[in-house]
């Protein structure tokens, strides 16, 4: 017994019955039943969606002698039969136009148009498909017929291509109406689906529906197709197993452990897993095409956004991985893999394998984004206001100068207050003026051994005092070009010849003498380490710690 392809089988005989493409069925049922249907129309849209099938069901409403009031055609006539099974018939005349593109075919067409239909009240119509590879000659001998076509005679041109059109027969598009058809939806797609397994008699989970609309991508022809194959594969009823056997489809749980590796920065698990796929002979674009599918799932999960139902199995894992992935990091993944392809580079690749190995192991080194308030937080402050009020300058209090911390900025005596956009972060200590200012004049103002050292002027001496076991070496006891200069500061500013001294003291210093700035800074520079983004965040803003 000769078997019927579903997609053949269960085609629409009415406008009624038509999937996903209620704006046009509508309207060309509303033509039809008013008596203004059209001399040419352009169907456009993707493959699958019913541009042929209501095509052939407007040539079935035209010639149908039962047909009703609203313009619906009976379908089951002998006019209504033929039309629909694509038989030959004197008035509907199907063409593919890939193998019938050229101007000789089109003049013959243009002559055979001339003829009146074969009975009186019956219209011919012109079904052509894959119009946009009609060569230009050939539109060009279409179009005065298209202007003035003989009465009840109608062109219908199905094509997934209108841009072609456009590009090389412009006067086309204004002799015609065009329709654009949408892909169906999913939740479309599972209940014809339901409706044609319920007719057939046989059992199916609704996951394995969902999974086998999802991949159709809004094409009721291609769901139909995948489905007549798993049912030549698989034992009712129908699971998702049995959908990702028949059809060769990669399980989702590889994209989970390729994404918990690439987590983990674990570039060699990322290898490993393409060696086994390439020991199970997996297809690498359909590799490709699931990883987009399942980044673009983790995405939505990171969003908050409803998500393709993973399975029960690995629901936790998918979660947690949610956790691990930041959006940014998500939208650069996604952006990369993308582009691997967006020119057919993969699916023309010798080396398939090596492009999605050079992907996936660049996606586990792939800076990590990082926050904001991360960056805040690691500073040790809290984050910036959105607004801050702009506030006078304080004024920091004096200290005695023979016992101050060596290395900040000098008090002012009597600040003006200005206003400032930013907050100004507060100083870790006041010091003596002629310190500061010697420092600075040295150009050892901002060295980084000066942050925890104290200073005192002891009559022809200023000591510097270095705590015992102190990690820092000063570099002013080590470089004596820099000592000398820092002496000749100090001489000019307190009028007095002075020898410069580095002594270590008795006593561990104060809790009062550790800067908590530092202590910060020294956190911050570990976690930097660890965040390459952190750190050139750090650089590129010249991020400090503020005070608690």
């Amino acid at each position: 017994m000769d078997h019927l392809a579903l997609a053949r089988r269960y085609r629409p005989r009415r406008f009624a019955d038509v999937v996903g493409q209620r704006h046009v069925a509508d309207t060309l049922r509303s033509a039809v039943a008013r008596g203004r249907v059209g001399h040419a129309y352009l169907f456009c849209g993707p493959r699958g969606t019913g541009k042929t099938t209501l095509a052939r069901v407007l040539a079935m409403a035209l010639n149908c002698p039962q047909r009703t009031a609203e313009g619906e055609p009976c379908g089951v006539c002998d006019s209504c039969e033929r039309i629909w099974a694509g038989r030959a018939s004197l008035d509907v005349v199907e063409i593919d136009a890939a193998s019938n593109r050229g101007v000789d075919d089109a003049r013959e067409l243009r002559e055979r148009a001339q003829y009146a239909p074969s009975d009186e009240g019956r219209h011919k119509v012109y079904i052509v498909d894959e119009a946009h590879m009609l060569t230009r000659e050939a539109w060009n001998a279409l179009l005065k017929i298209l202007e003035e076509p003989p009465p009840r005679v109608h062109f219908v041109f199905a094509t997934t291509e209108p841009q072609r059109i456009q590009q090389s027969a412009p006067p086309i598009l204004s002799r015609c109406q065009r329709f654009d058809f949408r892909r169906i939806a999913e939740r479309e797609l599972v209940t014809r689906l339901q409706e044609i397994l319920s007719a057939e008699g046989v059992a199916a989970e609704e996951e394995a529906l969902r999974l086998l609309a999802r991949r159709a991508d809004g094409g009721l022809r291609d769901a139909l197709s995948a489905l007549d194959q798993v049912l030549a594969f698989a034992v009712p009823p129908i699971t998702v197993d049995a959908v990702r056997s028949a059809l060769g489809w990669v399980d989702e749980e590889w994209y989970c452990a390729l994404l918990e590796a690439i987590a983990d920065r674990d570039a060699v698990a990322t290898l490993r897993l393409l060696g086994r796929a390439q020991d199970e002979g997996m297809d690498w674009v359909e590799f490709y095409r699931g990883w987009l599918e399942a980044l673009r799932s983790l995405l939505a999960r990171r969003l908050g956004e409803d998500a393709p139902p993973a399975r029960a199995d690995l629901e936790a894992r998918w979660r947690a991985l949610t956790d691990r992935f930041a959006v940014g990091d998500l939208l650069r993944l996604l952006h990369q893999s993308v582009a691997l392809d967006v020119d057919g580079q993969l699916r023309r690749s010798a080396q398939p394998r090596v492009l999605l190995e050079i992907l996936f192991v660049g996606a586990a080194f792939l800076d990590r984004t990082v926050e904001l308030a991360d960056v805040l937080a690691a500073l040790g402050g809290p984050p910036p206001p959105a607004s801050p009020d702009p506030r006078p300058a304080e004024t920091p209090a004096a200290v005695d100068p023979t016992d101050a911390p060596l290395g900040a900025a000098p008090a002012e005596a009597a600040p003006r207050p200005v206003a400032s956009s930013t907050p100004r972060r507060p100083a870790v200590s006041a010091v003596p003026d002629w310190w500061a200012d010697a420092l600075a004049e040295a150009g050892l103002g901002d060295a980084p051994w000066t942050r925890h050292l104290r200073v005192r002027h002891d009559g022809p001496r200023v000591v510097v005092e270095l705590p015992p076991g102190w990690p820092l070496r000063p570099e002013l006891a080590a470089t004596a070009s820099a000592r000398r200069a820092l002496e000749r500061a100090l001489r000019a500013r307190l009028g007095a010849e002075v020898r410069l001294e580095v002594e270590t003291t008795t006593t561990q210093p104060r809790p009062a003498d550790v800067d908590p700035r530092a202590q910060r800074r020294r956190q911050l520079a570990a976690r930097a380490q660890q965040e390459p983004l952190l750190a050139r965040a750090v650089e590129e803003w010249e991020l400090e710690p503020t005070e608690e």
